[in-house]
């Protein structure tokens, strides 16, 4: 009976745990999460509705569509478990692996990670001293930065435009200073960041400037290449090579009636990114004019930022329909984002509105800079929504002006949501 229960796979007894802890994560690590790399935009073939080899919903990849039943059907049933078919390549397994397997975009051109461009105040823009206007006219291929001025008058990462540049160069020569853009650039100036040498010359900068908006610049910078240092993350995994795929099952593609389907946003967004990197991949290799692969680089960074976070910079990508389509953020925040709906929500036999709170003696984990975290009571933000909540009622009784009130109710959703 156990030996029937082992080949079964019983769940073993539940692991307990005190705490979790949220890291950036290396383009190694993601690669080792990785089942495969998605190299096609294709999900389905619609006219044998089996997944398209290394697509969005690749059977090789992910694993089978079927308990223990390869695409091809050469090997069916449970005692061919683990077999890898030579035909298909697809493992003999459960189909419940397609909720866990993970899949990876390998990008021809770095890209900048949304959440740690645009978060105030802006992680990168705090690691390479620029501001997130200077940061964007680079990232968004606009303006050039100096990486090394050598002898020429040129400043450590100045902002050239186009014409600048070749000014520069007429005026120099082309050998007499290195320039860069994009997030390659930027990637190149994370990587040459001594965390230990910044941290002595921080705090010597504190110990001398007087100023006390320069002071607390420099303790948001020390703070956050300390953060670093004690987490062993590097800044340059902030600029990203490979974007992970999260399994099928979480973005499904659901047959309708009438031959369609409908089927998640995430997997527009990812076909979105695949399309312009393949475009891109093609581009360098016929070694097209310098301004295309340029244009082609900013429009990768554009779909991945839409893949991150739909709407945070700029306009936000739509459907069909006109909807914005729902990113990866979108998916985990809010009442019906995946930790207050599925993780902390349960169903009730009786009716009731009600909202999960953390219970008043707990003290959460909050993430700081670097992925550190610390522990903090939730008083702040319980004070702030009420605080807001009896503003607002005070403003209802004053018959107040309707644009202070609506500004009013954002405040207090904003409260709510921290």
């Amino acid at each position: 009976m156990n030996e029937l229960m082992k080949i079964l796979g019983q769940a073993g007894s539940a692991v307990t745990f005190d705490q979790i802890k949220i890291q950036m994560a290396s383009p190694e690590q993601i690669r080792s999460w990785s089942y495969g790399e998605i190299k096609k935009p294709e999900t389905i073939n619609y006219r044998t509705f089996k997944p398209e080899r290394d697509g969005l919903f690749c059977a090789r990849i992910f694993g089978p569509i079927k308990d223990y039943e390869c695409l091809c059907g050469k090997y069916k049933r449970m005692k061919f478990r683990g077999i890898i078919c030579e035909k298909c390549g697809v493992e003999v397994t459960l189909a419940k692996v397609r909720r866990e397997r993970m899949g990876h975009i390998e990008l021809a051109s770095p890209v900048a990670h949304i959440w740690f461009l645009k978060s105030l105040p802006s992680r990168i823009g705090l690691m390479v001293d620029l501001t997130l206007k200077e940061l964007e006219k680079i990232l968004y291929f606009e303006s050039y930065v100096v990486l090394e001025p050598g002898l020429t008058d040129l400043k450590l990462h100045q902002l050239l435009t186009e014409d600048q540049l070749m000014s520069k160069q007429d005026e120099f020569g082309e050998d007499a200073f290195r320039s860069g853009i994009g997030a390659e650039a930027i990637k190149g100036i994370l990587h040459g960041i001594d965390i230990d040498g910044d941290k002595v010359t921080l705090r010597q900068d504190l110990k001398d400037t007087n100023s006390e908006a320069k002071r607390k610049k420099l303790v948001k910078r020390l703070k956050l290449i300390e953060a670093f240092g004690e987490s062993g993350a590097k800044p340059e995994w902030m600029i990203l090579d490979v974007v992970p795929v999260i399994p099928p099952e979480l973005r499904p593609l659901v047959p309708l009636d009438g031959g369609r389907f409908a089927t998640s946003d995430l997997n527009d967004l990812y076909r979105r990114v695949i399309n312009r990197n393949n475009r891109l991949k093609r581009l360098i290799e016929l070694r097209a004019p310098d301004i295309i692969v340029r244009n082609e680089k900013r429009m990768l960074q554009e779909s991945v930022d839409a893949l991150f976070d739909n709407g945070r910079r700029g306009r936000a990508i739509t459907g069909a329909n006109k909807r914005p389509l729902k990113s990866l953020s979108d998916m985990l925040k809010g009442k019906q984002g995946r930790f207050r709906q599925n993780l902390l929500g349960k169903r009730v036999d009786y009716s009731g509105r009600s909202v999960i709170v953390v219970g008043p003696e707990l003290r959460p984990l909050v993430p700081l800079d670097g992925g550190r975290f610390a522990t903090s009571d939730l008083n702040d933000l319980y004070r702030r929504v009420n605080n807001r909540n009896n503003r607002l009622k005070r403003l209802i009784e004053l018959r107040a002006p309707d644009i202070i009130i609506r500004n009013e109710k954002r405040m207090l959703q904003e409260a709510v949501d921290a």
